[in-house]
């Protein structure tokens, strides 16, 4: 899974240029993503859930571990890499690439950047192997204002009590391994949140009901329940206090998966509806014989190059070490339009078609709406430019 650039090839769109390696990791992720996440696309969207032995298999093929090192089990890969494998699932299925997205951009993420060693040793190979990880920031009284949480931490000797409940945490009901925060001094504000590593077998910790959503229906989107939740003091990941600045950064890194994501839906979306106007016939004639057919098909192509542009930049800053914050919050923010766009625009072209289950253009509309909303809503990527512009950043 190495991203080194060793040569060059290009993709499909022929515009991105991708490293010979970084072509043959696309390659092989399509390659499951056809043939094992599509035959299983429709049962799973019927169940409100994710096949399991879909999962193991994301394990297996190092989906789950693309950042992380090669000592704790991962590929040592990069941020790029593990777009490329969000991108192609989602072409696919939007549910298995958030699934994928927010164990790596998240949660490894997280334990990369602030674990310490032993925190290392003990949970990222875990992670790699076998134990699917979750993110739990959002409350009822703290989405956007993601800081105003009222979960508590109380210390208790070698342990913290952890009471509260958390909302809209993705893969709620598949991990074992939560990257939690809560507040060890109300009064603080911000400066009283600390992040917790999590187990699922914790005393006094459980998952609550699963959300029933417009779109990603196979992503369990749950509630957490901490009552009196037991945490050793050794699982605070990073400083007592410092939780916001785990969130933050990480959050940051995630807005690039969620681009991904939505350009994934949006490239699905359009090649389904490509594929449908070259069957489809209607005055003798298959309905991309007429320019206005033709002009939207090239609408859509556009601007999913120019997602695509966004997205695969932000991941390369990323990936230099250079600043990317402005660049991921534009890929995000367009990218979820884009998504919303092409996938409506699929719809109409399929016509009559396109309103019903049978095919799969409404799908796509349905997965892309939840990019405008989640790990930053469009108004806080605004804000986040626009604050970045006025200070000449």
């Amino acid at each position: 899974m190495s991203a080194a650039a060793t040569g060059h090839g290009l993709t499909n769109n022929g515009l991105t240029v991708l490293s010979e390696d970084e072509d043959l990791f696309r390659a092989s992720v399509r390659e499951f993503a056809e043939g094992e996440v599509l035959p299983r696309v429709e049962a799973m969207e019927h169940a409100g859930k994710l096949d399991g032995d879909l999962i193991k298999q994301c394990f297996e093929l190092g989906l789950m571990a693309i950042e992380s090192p090669e000592e704790f089990g991962g590929a040592g890969s990069t941020i790029f890499n593990a777009i490329l494998a969000i991108e192609e699932l989602a072409r696919v299925d939007a549910s298995v690439s958030v699934f994928v997205d927010v164990h790596n951009t998240l949660v490894t993420n997280a334990f990369i950047r602030w674990a310490n060693d032993d925190q290392k040793k003990k949970y990222l190979p875990q992670l790699a192997e076998s134990k699917v990880g979750a993110y739990a920031l959002s409350e009822a009284s703290s989405g956007s204002d993601a800081f105003a949480l009222k979960t508590r931490a109380v210390e208790k000797g070698d342990h913290y009590e952890l009471t509260g409940q958390k909302l809209w945490i993705t893969n709620g009901n598949e991990a074992e391994i939560f990257v939690l925060f809560a507040t060890i001094d109300p009064a603080a504000g911000y400066k009283g949140i600390t992040a917790f590593i999590v187990e699922k077998g914790f005393e006094g910790f459980s998952v609550g009901k699963k959300e029933d959503k417009l779109g990603i229906r196979a992503s369990s989107t749950t509630e957490l329940i901490l009552d009196n939740c037991k945490v050793p003091k050794v699982n605070v990941l990073g400083e007592v206090g410092k939780g916001y600045k785990v969130s933050i950064e990480t959050l940051n890194e995630g807005r690039i998966g969620i681009g991904a994501q939505m350009l994934g839906i949006a490239q699905g979306a359009y090649e389904n509806a490509l594929r449908y106007t070259k069957e489809r016939e209607q005055f003798g004639q298959t309905i991309n014989s007429f320019q206005a057919v033709q002009f939207q098909l090239a609408e859509m192509a556009v601007e999913i190059e120019a997602t695509r542009l966004l997205v695969y930049n932000a991941a390369r800053l990323k990936d230099a070490g250079k600043p990317f914050l402005k660049e991921a919050a534009i890929a995000k923010l367009y990218s979820s339009r884009v998504a919303e766009k092409v996938s409506s625009k699929a719809i109409e072209l399929y016509g009559g078609y396109g309103y019903v289950k049978d095919y799969p253009v409404e799908k796509f509309w349905r997965d892309s709406k939840i990019g405008a909303i989640y790990e930053g809503t469009s108004n806080m990527q605004l804000q986040t430019i626009a604050k970045l512009i006025m200070s000449g950043k």
